[in-house]
């Protein structure tokens, strides 16, 4: 389901303009995101931008007193960033054939300059020499349709600290799996990826921190993805029998290049997270599809 430039707007407006209510409030500085607040039984359906058609898994709040659950906005992705770990606690986007095309890859890495005032913006050198690969959330080859839109995945705020061998290989893989899935067109795909923990293993070892610990290396890195055919009113088509795939892999250079064998539950992700994800789909439905490990082919 495509938006508008201007519809994006529109919902973008009308996203931020609900009462506080229908989100979390976010949490203390120094506490990790908590899951969002069930919507009232009986309430009209929250309005969300694209890339949070499923939901806003931790109630991210677009306010510079939520440091820890701040809400970005992008034309080509959303956000939770976290300016005490120098990370994104997930990114979240909507995946169509209209948003892949023959731009080239920019590698402009660069800090996100929409930051609140006063933040620290993470540089593109802050990784350099450190073991630990600039890894993609939202991958660069998902936004190939403009320059502008492969560019922006170039923006600090969309990077986590990733051990060499995950990033080009095992979540290499699964980003070009997950782009098969639109099938030629046939179908589009919900994807949320992020991160949890402290400490990895790169190149050159184990960190915790880098950049003078302005940024936090994440212990394990997780992905959803939901594959729906072509259509409207996406997060109400999510059914019981809709492919959900939840993986979650250590960051670490020695894992297995199969990304398939770090297959586990959406509901495991949750646990493991304290976020609410696929929250805009019946709960019903979550029940199902949360408790469930992928087995399709690969």
């Amino acid at each position: 389901m495509l938006y508008t430039p201007i519809a994006f707007r529109q919902l973008f407006s009308i996203a931020l303009a609900f009462p506080a209510a229908l989100w979390l409030s976010g949490c203390a500085s120094t506490a990790d995101p908590a899951p969002a607040t069930p919507p009232t039984p009986g309430a009209p359906p929250v309005v969300l931008p694209e890339h949070l058609t499923l939901g806003n898994p931790s109630g991210a709040v677009a306010a510079a007193d939520r440091p820890t659950n701040y809400l970005m906005l992008k034309p080509q992705y959303a956000l939770s960033y976290h300016r005490d770990r120098g990370i994104p606690n997930w990114v979240s986007w909507h995946l169509t054939s209209a948003h892949r095309g023959n731009s080239d890859r920019q590698d402009d890495f660069r800090p996100d300059a929409t930051l609140p005032a006063g933040w620290y913006q993470v540089q593109a050198t802050s990784y350099s020499g450190s073991g630990f690969d600039r890894g993609h959330n939202c991958p660069s080859a998902d936004r190939t349709s403009s320059v502008a839109d492969n560019s922006a995945t170039f923006l600090m705020t969309n990077m986590m600290p990733q051990a060499p061998r995950n990033n080009q290989q095992t979540w290499a893989n699964l980003e070009n799996f997950t782009r098969a899935q639109l099938n030629n067109g046939a179908n589009e795909v919900y994807v949320v990826c992020g991160s949890y923990g402290v400490g990895g293993t790169g190149s050159s070892g184990y960190k915790t921190t880098l950049d003078q610990g302005r940024v936090t290396v994440p212990a394990r890195i997780w992905k959803v993805v939901v594959i729906l055919p072509v259509g409207d009113n996406d997060a109400a088509r999510v059914t019981a029998e809709t492919r959900v795939i939840a993986v979650d892999t250590p960051n670490d250079n020695t894992i297995n290049t199969n990304w398939g064998q770090y297959r586990t539950t959406v509901d495991a992700i949750e646990a493991a997270t304290g976020y609410d994800l696929l929250s805009a789909v019946a709960p019903a439905v979550q029940q199902v599809v949360e408790s469930r490990t992928d087995a399709g082919a690969l």
